[in-house]
């Protein structure tokens, strides 16, 4: 689908304008994974919310949304929408402002960390972060893991080192070898470094069923938690958990630059490996 700017606020898609209002909800949408949170965040009731993504469907011709399980995801072509506007608003407002967009560990990682820079942070997968990237959106791309960088032979700038550790219920099997992962069952999250974990139980020969898919870290820490019987591996720098595939699952987190001729990036990039290590360490990743 092809969309046309009209504007900061708006965007002219087959000749409808949608406001602000829609973006609004998508964008908390893509944050709560529910209807009513969303709803609740923009201090509107449920059917508001509800009825206002029902009317954009309606004119676009397209499903926005999708119910998983007790959530509610971004469609496909919900996700495109909303990158289509974030990638107008950031490119509208010219400012001396890093615009960053990345994984959700990578760009959590410098939203937390004190620095002396403005800098405006969009949080999605390592995917849509490069659809951005790759349009001119943002200043700057983060990854959670490098494999789009590896598979197309980007240059990246590795920041700091991060590795996966097992979650589980407390009422769950202890976890004592590789082969106790056996025929276990797993939350997969898409998007993330856990292509390595699967790499890994898979070279040690252990069957395993990736029962659920989910799009964030925390989704999967909150299924796992509420089971006895699920179980996922996340990224050590944000959960507690089994080390038991810390080795196997090493990886960098890492930035790209996209914007040459903006000073700012160059001058945040040097912070981030210098002076920004301490920082970086205290939140839990490995040091470069």
């Amino acid at each position: 689908m092809k969309f046309q700017s009209e504007g900061l606020i708006s965007l002219n898609i087959n000749g409808n304008i949608y406001d602000y209002k829609l973006y609004q909800s998508l964008e908390s949408l893509a944050r709560t994974k529910s209807q009513r949170k969303s709803a609740k965040e923009l201090n509107i009731s449920h059917t508001v919310f509800n009825r206002r993504l029902l009317k954009a469907e309606e004119k676009l011709g397209l499903k926005l949304t999708q119910k998983v399980g007790n959530g509610t995801l971004l469609t496909e072509d919900g996700v495109d929408l909303l990158n289509e506007y974030r990638k107008y608003v950031i490119q509208i407002e010219k400012t001396s402002n890093i615009n960053i967009a990345g994984g959700h560990i990578s760009s959590g990682l410098l939203e937390s960390i004190r620095q002396p820079f403005n800098i405006n942070v969009y949080s999605s997968s390592d995917k849509d972060a490069f659809e951005l990237a790759k349009r001119g959106a943002v200043d700057i791309l983060t990854l959670d893991d490098p494999l789009i960088a590896y598979e197309l032979n980007i240059d990246f700038t590795p920041i700091a080192y991060d590795y996966l550790v097992l979650i589980s219920n407390p009422n769950s099997k202890e976890i004592k070898s590789i082969n106790d992962l056996q025929g276990l069952e797993f939350v997969n999250v898409e998007g993330s470094a856990q292509r390595l974990a699967w790499n890994s139980l898979e070279h040690y020969d252990i069957d395993y069923n990736l029962k659920y898919t989910v799009n964030s870290q925390f989704d999967a820490f909150k299924m796992v938690k509420n089971s006895e019987n699920l179980y996922s591996f996340l990224n050590a720098s944000y959960f507690k958990g089994n080390e038991i595939l810390k080795f196997d699952t090493r990886h960098v987190i890492s930035v790209i630059k996209v914007n040459e001729d903006k000073p700012e990036v160059d001058e945040f990039i040097e912070f981030l490996l210098n002076d920004g290590q301490e920082l970086i360490e205290k939140q839990g990743f490995t040091l470069i």
